[in-house]
């Protein structure tokens, strides 16, 4: 029953999500992809998948969703969102600030020792990341979660809606 609800809160959750995602995808305001992620504290591996609105500003907001494994120690998944502040910007490369704020569900949180761990948690990350700036983005993040004291490094890539090469530089063109 109560993976029921869980799996009902999440459907619920995403829906809105892609709805509003969608009206934007043709005109390089948005960005989607996924992403590796690593926890160095509980050794664990997981995936995301992230969207970028208006990827081309200083400041953008980035809507994740991230699913550590059950195979590791710990079982989790987060669902939040990030404001991005680009501080360098350059023709190849963005440097950039990040700050999260996200649900974190602790699934096999039962087998920890810890006697204050919890199923349902809000977590909040501080960071830094580099990115390109092409239609088809790496990116790589180094973060730091303050409740949970934990950092994390995240490897991923995103493509750019509506983004089109220009053929002297390559950059999204409503953007140069």
């Amino acid at each position: 029953m109560k993976k029921e609800a869980n799996h009902s809160v999440r459907k619920a959750l995403l829906l809105p999500v892609l709805i509003l995602f969608s009206s934007f995808l043709s005109a390089q305001v948005i960005a989607v992809g996924g992403n590796a992620l690593y926890n160095f504290q509980t050794e664990s591996i997981g995936g995301g998948v992230r969207a970028s609105i208006y990827p081309n500003n200083r400041i953008s907001i980035a809507p994740q969703f991230s699913y550590f494994f059950s195979f590791n120690k710990v079982h989790e998944y987060y669902l939040g969102i990030a404001g991005e502040y680009k501080f360098i910007q350059r023709d190849r490369i963005n440097v950039y600030a990040i700050i999260h704020g996200g649900y974190n569900s602790w699934l096999n949180y039962d087998a920890s020792n810890l006697k204050t761990a919890s199923p349902n948690n809000f977590d909040f990350e501080g960071g830094v990341g580099i990115s390109g700036t092409r239609c088809l983005r790496p990116f790589l993040e180094y973060r730091y979660n303050v409740r949970h004291f934990e950092t994390n490094i995240q490897f991923g890539i995103l493509y750019v809606f509506g983004c089109r090469k220009n053929k002297s530089v390559g950059h999204c063109d409503a953007y140069g």
